[in-house]
């Protein structure tokens, strides 16, 4: 259940706030966030080695902008035409908008595009699309949709009831807390009380609640939070720290590091 927390405030010097946790299967291959689409040099995010995409990327520049992807529940896609949504994010950070897309072809998702000067999401169910725009304030998206609205598609109960035990707890815990506007200097100083909060406000894994999760099927193949990024925009400036989860047991571990941006590219005459 990867889940997505976005807080904007377009009076912050930082106007824009992204915490997002992947959830996935442990033996998934992939690469920590880089610059690995030579088509697009000035894009960071983590690469995913099965499918090639990525589920964050970040653009910076004058008009900077990061897109978060998630899993949806709903009619998935025939298998013989199916395009991994890996793309989607790639797709949304160049400027294209995913309504002039084949969407057919793609399993449903949620696709967060954010930018200073406002964030949408845009819900795929496999057979409608839904343009949301975010309000001011905090708000969450998880697997079932901002804020979990989109009820009426198929999604196990038990799977349910914990997104919605996790958006209780960790919506309640991060509006409680002073809104960070980090801009420079170490994680810890510059996400301030969302830190700990965001790296699982010490609930264990096993938590109904949970942000960091770890589950083990029976098969014995394990699935959980793999990776935490933490994204701040800013109207000139973009901030991407990024954490891969290690351990297991009742505390695993994320240690955030800054991740090293494109310099922004100006033009010049003479």
């Amino acid at each position: 259940m990867c889940t997505a927390f976005v807080s904007f405030n377009p009076g912050s010097v930082v106007p824009v706030l992204l915490l997002a946790v992947r959830d996935e299967y442990t033996d998934r291959r992939w690469l920590p966030p880089g610059r690995h689409w030579p088509n697009q040099p000035d894009v960071t995010g983590g690469l995913d080695l099965d499918a090639g995409g990525t589920w964050l990327a970040v653009a910076p520049g004058a008009g900077p902008v990061a897109a978060c992807l998630l899993n949806g529940f709903g009619h998935t896609a025939l298998p013989q035409q199916r395009l991994s949504r890996g793309g989607l994010p790639l797709t949304a950070v160049s400027g294209q908008p995913v309504a002039g897309l084949q969407l057919e072809r793609f399993d449903p998702f949620h696709l967060i595009v954010a930018r200073p000067s406002g964030v949408r999401v845009a819900s795929w169910s496999g057979s409608s699309l839904e343009d949301h725009e975010l309000p001011a304030g905090l708000s969450v998206v998880l697997n079932d949709g901002v804020e979990s609205r989109t009820g009426a598609q198929p999604c196990p109960p038990h799977i349910r009831a914990t997104m919605a035990a996790r958006l209780a707890h960790f919506r309640a815990r991060l509006q409680a807390v002073a809104r960070p506007e980090p801009v420079a200097r170490s994680p810890e100083y510059a996400w301030g009380e969302w830190l700990p909060i965001a790296r699982g406000d010490g609930l264990p894994p096993d938590d109904p609640a949970a942000l960091i999760r770890r589950l083990v099927s029976p098969s014995g193949r394990a699935w959980g939070s793999v990776s935490l990024s933490m994204v701040a925009l800013a109207h000139e400036q973009v901030r991407y720290d990024f954490g891969a989860v290690s351990g297991s047991g009742p505390s695993p571990r994320i240690v955030l590091e800054p991740v090293a941006m494109p310099t922004v590219r100006t033009a010049t005459t003479g």
